[in-house]
């Protein structure tokens, strides 16, 4: 099982031990590093910097959300840091929700998959640097040929050859579609509270998009967002992780649209879904937290003694996952969960 520090997104400050963090990643045997985005600090700058002080971690998005940037942006992002780390980097993205995407962005958030199947082949395109990058889909088009254009457009080729046309897109994916068309079209699925009970109906959607691309699992990564604590007092560790999952479940999301909330309700948690929901959305997210039941926090993260996690670890990559997405935020824990994990 290889394993991933997820640093996230900022909250109202920057982190101030990212540094050490990475660091220790890296002393500690950790394959990857990874930053998120909301809407406050972005994925690719903390990679760039933090980053810049690693030779061996790869560095990874997860993820950067497709709205916040043209696909040729993106792209222009991606080939930089993939060759200022020399070949280590990882494009993670997500379509991200409707309250974001229209509210911060100001973009239209209909038709995702299509959006991302656009966005993902002009990714591709860029990389390979074979011919101008055109694409002619309603969503991204290339040329740009609509109101107010001035009919000067040219395709182009990016100016800087990328350092690897193979360079790994992973997707942020929840439901059974987005699922199967990221293991279509993409290289990883950056799963968010997976869990390993539910891995036959995950390998059903994903098999749905090998057999149409007519790839194999061979090279596929699964890499799961999960909370890995080693401690001798789990309950404790439990209620700390409460209110982050009736976060997601109640506050990270438009009611009627919350995709984080599907996923509970698709591992049997519905009424709880409807709960935690109904106390959040009423400012009440204490007692929203307390709903939260903890055969739910326990499906979706690994956390006990040494023994304990080294055995769950197995149960998961059994369960197909490639890499655990970690959030330690201290050295001492990164050393623990990598001994564990050992």
């Amino acid at each position: 099982m290889k394993l991933g520090l997820q640093l996230g997104y900022w909250g109202a400050q920057p982190p101030q031990n990212a540094a050490q963090l990475v660091a220790a990643a890296e002393e500690f045997g950790f394959d990857a590093v990874f930053a998120a985005e909301a809407w406050g600090s972005d994925a690719f700058t903390p990679l760039a910097w933090w980053g810049s002080e690693t030779s061996r971690v790869r560095l990874g998005t997860s993820v950067v959300q497709m709205s916040a940037r043209t696909p040729a942006a993106c792209a222009m992002h991606a080939l930089t840091l993939d060759h200022l780390s020399g070949g280590r980097f990882v494009l993670g993205l997500g379509v991200s929700g409707p309250q974001v995407v229209e509210g911060w962005y100001g973009r239209p958030f209909a038709k995702p998959l299509a959006r991302t199947r656009e966005y993902v082949s002009i990714l591709r395109q860029v990389m390979a640097r074979e011919a101008p990058v055109r694409n002619d889909g309603p969503h991204y088009p290339l040329p740009y040929q609509g109101p107010g254009a001035l009919g000067l457009g040219k395709p182009l080729k990016p100016i800087t050859h990328p350092l690897r046309a193979d360079l790994p897109i992973w997707l942020g994916a929840e439901g059974p579609k987005n699922v199967a068309l990221t293991s279509e079209i993409a290289d990883g699925w950056l799963a968010i509270y997976y869990a390993p009970r539910l891995a036959d109906m995950y390998n059903e959607w994903l098999d749905v998009g090998f057999v149409k691309s007519g790839r194999t699992r061979e090279n596929f990564e699964v890499a799961a967002t999960c909370q890995v604590v080693v401690t001798d007092d789990p309950a404790a560790v439990r209620s700390m992780l409460k209110p982050f999952v009736a976060l997601y479940i109640g506050g990270m999301g438009a009611p009627g649209m919350n995709f984080h909330a599907e996923v509970f309700t698709r591992m049997g948690y519905g009424e709880v879904v409807a709960d935690v929901g109904r106390l959040f959305q009423a400012g009440r997210k204490d007692e929203a937290a307390q709903v939260v039941p903890d055969e739910l926090v326990s499906e979706i993260s690994i956390v006990g003694t040494a023994e304990q996690v080294r055995e769950e670890v197995r149960r998961w990559e059994k369960a197909g996952v490639t890499t655990l997405l970690v959030g330690c935020r201290d050295v001492a824990s990164i050393k623990a969960v990598a001994e564990a994990c050992q």
